[in-house]
């Protein structure tokens, strides 16, 4: 009796792993021939990611330049698109006169010839300012891209219009619910197929009042990332994909993915259905770490079908 309990047991276990494997294995599930590059800010100056803390001005610490392109440009974003990009990133911030400037710092004095926050300033006079001014690779000696940035600072309607059927990610960058309502006038009236090509990140307030236009928008906060993918890690093993997961961008650091359920091939193939794009990121995820040089590319999964995050698009499309 007790060795027939014992074989029902083993019998039951071996079937539960069986079905836990067969249902989260890649072995079965068609494997991409290629993935994707977001670029991050399209192509940008660059700099060491050590060096960076939460105040710190990347403009004042870039590597020697190697580009003469500035991020969040018409032509740095461009630039992404032509070296093979499907996504671009951007960041945008609210103006005094409610448009949204495609800038990533708060304090303008960070990286222009400008002085406090895009809330002081309308968008016309935003685009006298200098945003090449303050970068420099020597501690000050040299600024090698100043006054060449006079003009140079987009409006988001303005790439909206560059890129009308590009793939785009809009960073609310220290946005808030205002900033969230003004995007909304900008994404209103798009037929769905251009919606779907936009996605926005940032901050929560903003993304919750976009989703209560429409439920479809595609989003990403750090709270929906970390309760979505909680949840998936708990249930994801049988196949069900929560719907906390559904209408997303994932940004995944590749040191952890592999945790997940059906990683790697699988995983894309289930977010695809729920219309959740994958993105993986170097480091930790912190401070936008990406995969910028042809030997990093090595740590890609192979088969993986998804997003990879770069600063330097530039350079891992070279072969």
């Amino acid at each position: 009796m007790k060795n027939n309990k014992k074989v029902i047991i083993f019998s039951v276990l071996g079937l539960f792993l069986t079905f836990l494997w067969i249902n989260n294995t890649s072995l079965f599930t068609a494997k991409a021939t290629e993935y994707n590059f977001l670029a991050h800010r399209g192509l940008a100056q660059t700099y060491n990611i050590a060096d960076v803390k939460w105040d710190t001005n990347t403009a004042e610490i870039i590597h020697e330049p190697e580009h003469s392109y500035l991020e969040n440009t018409i032509s740095s974003m461009q630039a992404a698109y032509d070296y093979g990009a499907k996504i671009v990133e951007l960041d945008v911030q609210l103006t005094k006169d409610n448009q949204l400037a495609v800038f990533h710092d708060y304090d303008l004095s960070m990286r222009t010839n400008g002085t406090g926050s895009f809330s002081d300033w309308n968008m016309a006079d935003l685009k006298k300012l200098d945003i090449g001014y303050g970068y420099t690779a020597d501690n000050g000696q040299t600024y090698p891209f100043r006054n060449q940035g006079i003009g140079l600072m987009p409006e988001l309607s303005e790439v909206l219009a560059a890129f009308p059927d590009r793939k785009l990610l809009i960073h609310v960058n220290h946005g808030d619910l205002a900033t969230g309502q003004v995007l909304w006038t900008y994404l209103e009236n798009m037929p769905p197929e251009r919606l779907n090509q936009i996605t926005i990140y940032g901050d929560e307030n903003a993304l919750k009042y976009l989703r209560e236009q429409n439920s479809d928008i595609r989003v990403l906060s750090l709270k929906r990332l970390k309760q979505a993918l909680l949840k998936y890690e708990l249930l994801g093993w049988t196949g069900y994909i929560p719907e906390e997961i559904k209408n997303m961008e994932l940004h995944i650091p590749l040191k952890y993915a592999k945790y997940l359920w059906g990683w790697p091939n699988k995983f894309v193939a289930r977010m695809d259905t729920v219309n959740t794009q994958v993105v993986i990121v170097q480091g930790n995820g912190q401070w936008s770490e990406g995969f910028d040089t042809v030997d990093s590319l090595q740590q890609i999964p192979n088969g993986y079908a998804g997003y990879i995050w770069t600063n330097r698009i530039d350079k891992v499309t070279q072969s």
